[in-house]
């Protein structure tokens, strides 16, 4: 089983096999900024619902997480939860005897799951974007580059100003991906889901942002394939590959070339990857560059 606590909402999904389709997918109510009390009974109430009780579970969370206490340090989408160690959390609305929840960031889970999906050879750009934007750099053997903790750095926070008077993102940072194309910058641009759908398009400032940080990550990454993930990818997706020469135009020579571009399938990617994860997916993660 997998769990993916976002900012507004919990998702969960359980697969047979590490490498099976998920058989079973749920959504919480939405929420917003909720209490710790709140997170848990939602946690609870996922793992009584789901058609049998979990072998393994895996858990994404948004946030830094300290590696030596487990405890979140810093969530800007979910305040309540600094301080709290989600893996305790989960493990108290298991069953008694179950094995200790497994945790992953939602990224690195979500892109693991469209890599197996998709059948997909070579280095994966997934790019997770929801209430926050976070990325994971994925090789062969679902091995992750790692530059930063337990992440291939962080996209959210790169600068990507379009104009001099750039918004400022909810880590502070001026012109950050995540101040174009977070999901509460979306809302307060434009809305509900259905108008921010409506507006998304190529020359719009958000997708232009994107477009940008792309471009980047292909100097750096030098990714074979890019998948948008997430809500925002799946509203992304109707753009097919319309807006895709934003990216290519006088692209660096250094991009792979026969790039592909591509997006979400569906909103349970990274409980579905988390659960695959924690039933016998084992990355070998190396932090070595790719020529």
């Amino acid at each position: 089983m997998g769990i993916d606590i976002g900012g507004t909402r919990v998702k969960a999904a359980m697969v047979e096999s590490a490498a099976g389709e998920a058989s079973w997918t749920w959504t919480s109510a939405s929420y917003a900024r909720p209490d710790a009390g709140r997170l848990e009974a939602i946690v609870s109430e996922a793992i009584g619902l789901a058609p049998e009780t979990p072998r393994t579970v895996g858990l994404c969370v948004p946030g830094v997480v300290d590696p030596t206490t487990g405890r979140v340090v810093r969530s800007v989408n979910i305040p309540a939860l600094e301080g709290i160690n989600p893996v305790e959390m989960v493990r108290r609305c298991l069953p008694h005897g179950s094995t200790s929840p497994s945790r992953w960031t939602d990224a690195y889970a979500a892109g693991v799951d469209i890599r197996l999906t998709e059948r997909l050879d070579g280095r994966l750009l997934a790019i997770s974007l929801g209430t926050g934007v976070g990325a994971a750099v994925i090789d062969e053997g679902c091995s992750q580059l790692l530059l930063h903790g337990h992440s291939s750095g962080h996209l959210g926070q790169v600068d990507v100003s379009l104009t001099d008077d750039a918004p400022v993102g909810p880590d502070g940072g001026r012109g950050s991906l995540e101040a174009y194309i977070g999901g509460p910058a979306l809302v307060r641009r434009w809305g509900d889901p259905a108008t921010i759908a409506a507006s998304l398009h190529a020359e719009s400032e958000p997708v232009r942002a994107l477009a940008r940080a792309i471009r980047i990550s292909h100097a750096i990454y030098k990714p074979d394939h890019v998948r948008l993930l997430g809500g925002v990818g799946l509203l992304l997706a109707r753009l097919g590959g319309g807006w895709r020469d934003l990216v290519a135009r006088d692209l660096t020579c250094v991009a792979r070339p026969g790039w592909t571009l591509g997006y979400a399938r569906h909103e349970h990617h990274a409980a579905a990857g988390a659960a695959r994860l924690s039933g016998g997916v084992v990355p070998s993660v190396t932090g070595r560059p790719v020529a």
